[in-house]
């Protein structure tokens, strides 16, 4: 394993090289899959925060987008808390109850990268560990996080898997209540926590679960796992991008919160239907499987990626 800046080159063909010191670059033979922005210099309103982009299947097919206009504050794929108690770790306008709606208040907190622990590459692995810290727009420390990135690459698949891991400790004096705009009184809008948004090109795009297959309405459907199926401009070739919740985690078969007709956007939702309190000290541990395949995957396919 290899901790120094540069390059690492795994045996596969699996590479990651750092960039001044503000994003990872991880390729497979010499095609980059991501980049990992992990210090960011964004406006305050948009809760900066690490996030991968661009994200690419095998066969390089770009399948996210970052800061779109709809949306400034979607970024690839992030780990983001829209209601942290008083506090918003999302970005844009916050929904209150008591204030009838969403609205733009000075409690835009960031997330702050403070070291690596690990980055290594092995034959066809390669493993990030980091250290943030969650602060509020007035500087209070909210949370402490240790953030695992596992990336696998899967050739005979025209796939690679990032498992995304993480445990967020609660480093205020109070309990902190983690909830959504649903448990705001926004029905529909159970979001909060890991979220990906897909290209323009992907508008439109299908859902797939273990029990159904559709699009808008699958929003709110609680399994094990989600595939969403894009188009690309250009030929109208196909990727997916699986998402699979792990059994470990509280609530497990998560909900989850999925928009197609508008925009792709895909995100488990463990703050859908109520908040989650954390103690003070408390820690909160998540795990997810996202898969990005070239291609259509079909169910049996998408149930084997997702159970491993």
């Amino acid at each position: 394993m290899s901790t120094a800046p540069g390059t690492v080159t795994a045996p596969a063909g699996l590479a990651f090289a750092l960039w001044q010191d503000a994003s990872l670059r991880v390729t497979w033979r010499g095609r980059e899959l991501f980049r990992y922005v992990y210090r960011v210099r964004e406006p305050r309103v948009e809760s900066p925060r690490p996030y991968l982009h661009p994200i690419r299947t095998l066969g390089g097919r770009l399948v996210s987008l970052y800061r779109p206009h709809d949306h400034l504050w979607h970024k690839g794929l992030s780990l983001a808390l829209p209601n942290a108690g008083p506090d918003n770790f999302w970005g844009g306008p916050t929904f209150r109850r008591d204030r009838g709606g969403y609205v733009q208040l000075p409690n835009n907190g960031t997330q702050r990268h403070e070291c690596f622990e690990e980055l290594g590459a092995g034959d066809r692995t390669l493993r990030v560990v980091q250290r943030l810290c969650w602060l509020t727009q007035d500087g209070r420390e909210a949370f402490t996080e240790r953030r695992g990135l596992t990336v696998t690459v899967l050739p005979h698949r025209s796939a690679w898997r990032l498992e995304l891991d993480t445990e967020l400790r609660n480093a205020g004096r109070g309990a902190v209540d983690i909830g959504s705009p649903q448990t705001e009184g926004r029905a529909g809008a159970g979001y909060g926590g890991l979220c990906w948004r897909g290209p323009r090109g992907f508008t439109g795009g299908r859902v797939r679960t273990p029990d159904a297959a559709g699009g808008d309405d699958l929003n709110g459907v609680r399994a094990p796992w989600l595939a969403f199926i894009g188009r690309h401009d250009g030929d109208g070739g196909a990727s997916t991008v699986l998402f699979a919740d792990d059994p470990a985690n509280a609530g497990h078969p998560t909900a989850w919160f999925v928009r197609s007709a508008a925009y792709a956007v895909v995100g488990p939702a463990p703050f859908a239907d109520a908040p989650v309190r954390l103690e003070a000290g408390g820690r909160l541990r998540l795990r997810y499987g996202i898969v990005f395949a070239d291609g259509e995957l079909g169910e049996d396919e998408c149930a084997t990626l997702a159970r491993a």
